[in-house]
Formats: structure tokens, C-alpha cells, sequence
């Protein structure tokens, strides 16, 4: 979204689901690691870079190896086997959830991943702007006694993620075709994201990729655990919030914008999806602390 605005919102912090970790901060015990260290379906984006050092991390049955200003990303439900930590290696971690993303003033192409490149290589420069960005952002998110406004919080991650965006559409690497389900439900989201305010049907979709609508459910509820269908409704609200939150919008106008016909199916639909009205989210009722 292109809008900006004059009216932020005060959110609390732990409303975020945002957290960065690095190796400043206390590891975890052992029997704590030893959970963490399991096989387990991402609920969240995850992001590491690697600052010095090397390790490798193994996402969905393929190993990646990292080294200095090597970047991995992974979406919600892929699988993901973190490794043990290595020594004297210096790295940042991210973790966001969806919620947190829609907060977002604009979109990050990059998280579709069109390339189904799962690492990004940024070049020295980059790299230590990001590594300034990220050593921020761990302060104020560990931070007990001096609470940062969300708003600033958000902004940071904002910039992070156009840094990680931009470097991810320069790399010419060749694409990875080993895995064919993981590219089609990158193809997918990519269709989602290109026409979301067109709202095309299941089965378009599903002809536009060149496969029969039971397949395309298949690979969307093996990557989402949801089908097509609420893939999409959930992306829908997800931008419906976005927009209530960062243009001067009407939820009226913006049932249209976003291409439904009927602005009361929209604020049921709303209703029903994110269990609260869609004028709830207008920036004038979060002002008042909920």
C-alpha cells in the first residue's frame, strides 16, 4: 500500500508476534534446546543471517549452508530442523507472524518467493546496515524497563524486510526446482497476491497453474494446513486490516477496493474471520486502548 498517514496507532508491544534473537543473547538450557532442536512445522516467517562463521540449516529435507552475509528465509508450515550452534559463530534471528506483517505499510515480494530461492547474499555494505538494524531492534525487544512505541518497533522490521526484498530481487542466482510442490505453492501465492482484489475463483487459480483443483487444494493445505479457499479469505482480511490501519478508508470503500460487491457480506466476512468488526480497527478505536 502506497498510503501514508498521519494517524498510528497505539498498539502494545506484546501485541507484536515479533522476536530476534542472536548470539549476545543467554542460550538456552539444555533441556530447552534439546526441544528447540527438534523437526518442527515453522508457525511463523523465519529469517537468520549469519554475521561471521558457518552452519547449516535444513529446510524442508534440504540442507543450506550459511556463511558470512548469507541470509536464510522460511514461510509458515514449511519444515524446518534447526542445527546445533556452532562456535564463535555470530548471527541474528528473526521470527514474525502474519498479524504482525499486515501491520506493515506495504508488501514484501520476497516472502512469496517467486525464485523458490531460499537464501539471499548480501553484498558487505548491506550487510551492515542490516546488521545496524538488527542490533537495534534486539535492544529494544529485549528491553524490560524502557517499552518502545510499536510504531517504531514496526518500522525498523519495515526497513529490514526492504533491505532483505531488494537483495533477494538483484540475486541472479539460478532457481531450485527440487522440490515441484513447494514451486507450485510459491506460484500460487505469487497469483494470490497479484490479483487479491480480483478475487478470482479456486478453480481459475488452479487453471492458471495448470493443475486440477484437488491438487492444488492437496498443496496448499500440505504448505498452509488451510485450503485455497481460506488461504485467500485470510489473506484478504490480513490486507483489509492493513488498509483500515494505514489510509483513510471507510470500511464501505473499502469492501469495494478490495472487490466485493455487498460491503455487509464483507464486514460478516470480517467479522467472522477476525473475530472482531472491521471499525474496531479503524485508527480512532485503537486510540482509545481497547
Amino acid at each position: 500500500m502506497q498510503e501514508q498517514k498521519g494517524k498510528h496507532q497505539a498498539l502494545q508491544n506484546d501485541e507484536l508476534g515479533i522476536m530476534v534473537r542472536s548470539n549476545n543473547n543467554p542460550y538456552p538450557s539444555a533441556d530447552i534446546q534439546e526441544k528447540i532442536l527438534q523437526p518442527r512445522k515453522l508457525s511463523s516467517y523465519f529469517i537468520v543471517l549469519i554475521e561471521s562463521g558457518s552452519i547449516t540449516y535444513n529446510l524442508d529435507l534440504q540442507d543450506f549452508t550459511l556463511t558470512d552475509g548469507h541470509l536464510l528465509f522460511a514461510m509458515p508450515n514449511q519444515i524446518f530442523i534447526p542445527p546445533a550452534k556452532t562456535g564463535n559463530l555470530k548471527y541474528f534471528k528473526l521470527l514474525f507472524d502474519e498479524s504482525t506483517l499486515a501491520l506493515l505499510p506495504q508488501q514484501f515480494p520476497f516472502l512469496v518467493n517467486p525464485s523458490n530461492a531460499q537464501t539471499i547474499i548480501l553484498d558487505s555494505i548491506a550487510k551492515e546496515r542490516v546488521i545496524s538494524v538488527f542490533g537495534i531492534l534486539d535492544q529494544m525487544l529485549l528491553s524490560e524497563h524502557h517499552e518502545t512505541d510499536t510504531e517504531i518497533i514496526l518500522a525498523y522490521l519495515n526497513l529490514l524486510l526492504s533491505e532483505f526484498n531488494s537483495a533477494y530481487f538483484k540475486s541472479k542466482e539460478p532457481v531450485s526446482v527440487l522440490n515441484n510442490n513447494l514451486s507450485k505453492f510459491a506460484e500460487f501465492k505469487l497469483v494470490v497476491e497479484t490479483h487479491l482484489t480480483e478475487q478470482p475463483s479456486i478453480n481459475a487459480i488452479a487453471e492458471k497453474l495448470a493443475l486440477s483443483a484437488n491438487s492444488l487444494y492437496r498443496i496448499v493445505k500440505e504448505y498452509t494446513g488451510t485450503s485455497p479457499k481460506d488461504y485467500f479469505i485470510n489473506r484478504l482480511m490480513a490486507e483489509a486490516q492493513r488498509r483500515l490501519r494505514y489510509s483513510n478508508t471507510s470500511v464501505k470503500e473499502l469492501a469495494y477496493e478490495l472487490g466485493f460487491n455487498d460491503p455487509d457480506y464483507f464486514s460478516r466476512l470480517f467479522k467472522k474471520s477476525t473475530g472482531k468488526s472491521a471499525s474496531d480497527f479503524l485508527p480512532r478505536q485503537d486510540l482509545s486502548g481497547k
